[in-house]
């Protein structure tokens, strides 16, 4: 479960989509105590019931205003208590999630494998522009796919078509992936040294922020059918990423959209964030980013030589 969102993440599957081979994904070791949190939930269900048997009291017994003043503070303690409870939880399952992700990247790193996260609100266009990379570069680099949605493996047939090896994750209730889907996929994927490992989050631009993946970097993808203040409305993740990728720029002599709006307004969430436009519709643009792409590749064999 996220406790930023409520999101329980039950129902977790990976399946590879070459194999056919189907595992359900058990929740972070964390996320068991969400039944002490959920009964947390349950007791404050269960508190409004005692505040209508108090009412009646009062209405019964007269102007008890003593008895009405310690039952408000005993409120007040409840629910300091069960944000205490939330905030420590959350700070569980991201300390066991960011242990995973040091695991997944060493592993990575060890291989030279450059891992990158794109992540976007849906429809921006993810699935497009992997399929348009993994036709251009699949002669260059070996490519490999994490496929993350939570229903259905429409996406993944997609990657699977155009030419790449795929795992589909599909996180059930869950609205993002985290680090222990990744390493079993990662084990089931077993994608090849020295390659691209492309990791498609979820479409949400809220808890994939939070979430570290042992990856490489976070790219996000903008698409410019969406508004131009959406670095404002989501900062954490804008901040978070190393690169964000502007695609759709064909449809722009039909928008009323300023790229650079935009763009000021991404520099002023994160000013170190790369921009790349680009169309993965008509191929504007992605000479670039596969270009930025091979940077990063280099930059992770270096690493591995040190």
């Amino acid at each position: 479960m996220c406790t930023s969102c409520g999101c329980q993440g039950q129902g977790t599957t990976m399946t590879n989509l070459q194999t056919g081979v189907r595992a359900e994904i058990a929740a972070l070791p964390e996320h068991d105590s969400l039944g002490d949190g959920h009964s947390h939930g349950d007791h404050g269900h269960g508190h409004f019931h005692g505040e209508h048997h108090h009412e009646h009291d009062h209405h019964a017994h007269g102007h008890d205003h003593s008895h009405a003043h310690a039952h408000d503070h005993s409120d007040h303690d409840q629910a300091h208590e069960d944000s205490r409870h939330r905030v420590d939880l959350e700070a569980r399952i991201l300390a066991k999630n960011d242990a995973i992700a040091a695991k997944c990247r060493a592993w990575l790193a060890g291989r030279e494998i450059l891992a990158l996260n794109l992540v976007s609100s849906p429809g921006a266009g993810k699935t497009t522009l992997l399929e348009r990379a993994i036709a251009d570069l699949s002669g260059e680099l070996p490519l490999f796919v994490i496929e993350g949605d939570q229903a259905t493996s429409n996406d993944g047939e997609r990657i699977r078509a155009a030419g790449a090896p795929v795992v589909q994750v599909n996180t059930g209730t869950g609205c993002h992936l985290d680090a222990e889907m990744i390493a079993r996929a990662l084990s089931e994927l077993k994608p090849s040294v020295g390659s691209l490992v492309f990791i498609e989050n979820v479409g949400n631009l809220v808890c994939p922020a939070l979430f570290d993946l042992g990856e490489h970097a976070k790219a996000v993808i903008f698409s410019t059918t969406e508004g131009e203040d959406k670095p404002l409305k989501y900062p954490h993740m804008f901040s978070a990423a190393k690169l964000v990728i502007f695609n759709k720029i064909d449809l722009l002599p039909y928008l009323d959209f300023s790229m650079e709006r935009s763009k000021e307004n991404i520099l002023r969430v994160n000013p170190d964030a790369e921009v790349i436009e680009v169309s993965a519709k008509t191929g504007a643009g992605m000479q670039t980013l596969y270009d930025w792409v091979r940077a990063q590749m280099s930059a992770v064999k270096e690493q591995a030589l040190l």
